[in-house]
């Protein structure tokens, strides 16, 4: 491999999550407000919370592995002019959280149940290396957040118990607001700000769509200082904020390094896989640090995570036997007593068809089971066994616990919201996903 071609796969892994962040900016920002209101073509709003209704079902979603547990509320901030604050509203003990990612995705603060409680509170969040001053409403713990982007992606999940709780949680989402620190002050109403994403989220990727995509990112959101001299070697490459457009080594460079890295990252598995089948995940902190290669992983597959602190995702493709997880087998999955897992918010278990990454479709709406599932069946012993099959299970405790599959293959995300340390650092182990059809004892 020639030095350039070294230097633009690492140019690719470096900076793909900043790809990523322009690119999903361009595809979530609303062009209208609840209101009606338009921005000019081709411009979008940011500065303006956008929210899902209603709970997301097998083909309702546009991102891949969705949850069925929460509603979501989410906004694009620009920190260009200066502090903006963010108010949220009393969810009177009910979980909430709003993940702030920085424009290289890096989870940097949070705001919810697990550190500012769930009452009424403004937030400020002030623009790298601003030093104005704040009114006193500010001084409490955890209300200023200092952003190390000028651009920020807030993702907010608000819990919801069931189908006929939605009403109560979009009442909630209408309190959650972001505006400029002055119009705070004066009591103005919220005003969102109109931008041009200069991005076709759709566009095919191509050597010179990347580099302008991240080099436009890089102008916008610096790095860290102890990235800079990184940033100057890149630049041989054709990636820097400064870089001119792409001469025809580099674009060929680019293009090679990007038809070559992306699969890898796909390819490459985020965790840590245990003998009971289930793949323990990666600790995520509130940065990725000098780990580029785990940032870029997570931004291609898993972008908008929290921090594992806020929630863990262990997944599941295979049984315990090795065997990928496919609908023509039935499997138990049994959890002993007190053995649930260990959270401090809750907990689910979601089923996804392994061809589309989506929620499957079945005979009784049910795509996931969890703490709050009403109608389960415990075993004898108090323990919990979940019956997971294409075909409705044979006897009524079985069709109380079961989670319907796809025909063909699929995959299981375990979702711990607040998990307790042993969660986080793997102590815990999820039991393992038995062959339901090779145990005689199992009806």
């Amino acid at each position: 491999m020639t030095d350039l071609h070294a230097l633009a796969e690492e140019a690719v892994v470096y900076a793909w999550p900043l790809h990523e962040m322009s690119r999903m900016r361009a595809a979530t920002s609303p062009r209208r407000t609840e209101a009606g209101e338009e921005a000019p073509p081709p411009a979008r709003w940011c500065n303006l919370f956008t929210h899902s209704r209603q709970l997301l079902r097998a083909g309702t979603s546009r991102v891949v592995t969705p949850n069925n547990d929460t509603l979501y509320t989410n906004a694009w901030l620009d920190l260009g002019d200066g502090p903006l604050v963010i108010d949220v509203p009393d969810t009177a003990g009910r979980y909430y959280v709003l993940g702030l990612l920085d424009f290289y995705t890096n989870p940097f603060a949070h705001i919810g149940q697990r550190l500012t409680g769930t009452a009424a509170r403004a937030f400020v969040v002030t623009p790298p290396g601003w030093q104005g001053e704040l009114p006193a409403a500010f001084d409490a713990p955890g209300a200023r957040i200092a952003a190390p982007t000028r651009w920020l992606w807030v993702i907010g999940r608000i819990l919801v118990d069931g189908p006929q709780d939605v009403p109560a949680v979009n009442a909630l989402q209408d309190g959650f607001t972001v505006r400029p620190l002055a119009d705070w002050q004066a009591g103005a109403p919220p005003r969102p700000r109109a931008f041009d994403p200069a991005c076709d989220p759709k566009a095919p990727l191509t050597a010179g769509h990347f580099a302008a995509q991240v080099n436009a990112a890089l102008r916008d959101n610096p790095p860290p200082t102890h990235e800079f001299a990184l940033l100057a070697r890149l630049a041989a490459a054709g990636i820097g904020p400064g870089a001119a457009p792409l001469d025809d080594a580099q674009r060929e460079a680019l293009q090679a390094a990007l038809d070559t890295v992306l699969p890898r990252l796909r390819a490459a598995q985020s965790g840590r896989r245990l003998p009971s089948g289930w793949i323990q995940p990666r600790v995520v902190e509130g940065s990725f640090g000098d780990d580029p290669l785990g940032r870029a992983q997570i931004a291609l597959k898993y972008i908008g995570m929290l921090e594992s602190r806020e929630a863990t995702y262990p997944l599941a493709w295979h049984d315990a036997q090795g065997r990928p997880l496919h609908g023509g087998a039935r499997y138990r999955l049994r959890f002993a007593p007190g053995m649930l897992p260990p959270v401090d918010a809750f907990w689910s278990i979601t089923m996804y068809g392994a061809g589309d990454y989506m929620l499957v479709d079945n005979p009784i709406d049910r795509y996931a089971i969890g703490d709050r599932t009403p109608g389960l069946r415990r075993d004898a012993d108090g323990g919990l066994t979940i019956h997971l099959q294409h075909t409705q299970p044979a006897g009524e405790a079985a069709r109380a616990n079961w989670l319907p599959a796809p025909a063909g293959e699929f995959y299981l995300c375990l979702r711990a919201y607040v998990p307790r340390e042993e969660m986080v650092d793997g102590r815990y182990a999820l039991p393992p996903l038995e062959r339901a059809d090779e145990n005689k004892e199992t009806p």
